[in-house]
């Protein structure tokens, strides 16, 4: 099976080469645990290869999101500007609007939902998708996934929004990583429908062990692929997320 580096030191050894490519992949865990790091490291590892990508951001707006990540030295702009990394501004879409209101068009890579018809998840997808196959996107990113079930409070409803997500996802063969908070401690964790409705889980735990704060990673689920499943613990340091692929967590 094709793989997709991951763009993360020590990831791609416990995935014995990368991600599934073609395939959705889940990235849950807590917040500040580096799910964000994580997805944009992936999409910079294709952009440094000429691929091009999207990045969906639900919480903050691309400008926001580029300053946080500028302590990374990535150059994201210059990134954005070639047109391998096109940012999608989807924040509107948590304001429980029906309808947008037009706005100025967004400048070259960036795509505002203000100028889409309707600020429905039907026609962000549909958008989405259409300019995941004009641009001929191998990577795709959605962060974070829980604006749909805030939006969507009725169960049914909120699993036919997921369906169509990943639905649509699916259709564009790109690699796609959706990121999930983890809502609880993973003792009581229940697995929510996305789990099910993706090919692989990663999750991305931060704790405290002896006073120190240790974060963890583990591949839940990579499904067509031989995986390392054992939690292994990483860093956030200067050139983003390392992966300790051999050590372990508690020795």
């Amino acid at each position: 099976m094709e793989r997709a580096s991951s763009g993360v030191k020590g990831l791609d050894d416990i995935l014995e080469g990368g991600f599934p490519k073609a395939r959705t992949i889940l990235i849950v865990g807590s917040p500040g645990s580096g799910k964000t790091i994580l997805a944009i490291q992936f999409l910079r590892a294709g952009a440094l290869k000429g691929e091009r990508s999207i990045y969906v951001t639900f919480d903050e707006r691309p400008e926001q999101v580029k300053e946080n990540m500028s302590a990374f030295s990535w150059d994201l702009d210059r990134l954005e500007a070639e047109g391998k990394i096109m940012f999608v501004d989807a924040t509107p879409f948590r304001r429980m609007k029906t309808a947008a209101t037009s706005g100025p068009e967004g400048r070259a890579g960036l795509l505002t939902v203000d100028a889409l018809p309707e600020i429905t998840l039907r026609a962000l997808v549909e958008n989405v998708r259409r300019l995941a196959e004009e641009e001929d996107v191998t990577r795709l990113v959605i962060d974070p996934i829980t604006s749909l079930s805030v939006r969507y409070q009725s169960p049914v409803k909120r699993r036919r929004a997921m369906l169509m997500l990943f639905d649509a996802l699916s259709s564009t063969g790109a690699t796609c990583l959706v990121n999930s908070e983890l809502r609880t401690s993973m003792l009581t964790r229940k697995f929510q429908l996305e789990e099910y409705l993706s090919q692989g889980v990663v999750l991305m735990r931060t704790g405290i062990h002896e006073g120190n704060v240790v974060r963890a990673v583990q591949v839940e689920k990579m499904r067509g692929i031989a995986h390392d499943t054992q939690l292994r613990p990483y860093l956030i340091g200067q050139n983003g997320i390392e992966v300790f692929a051999k050590d372990k967590v508690f020795k």
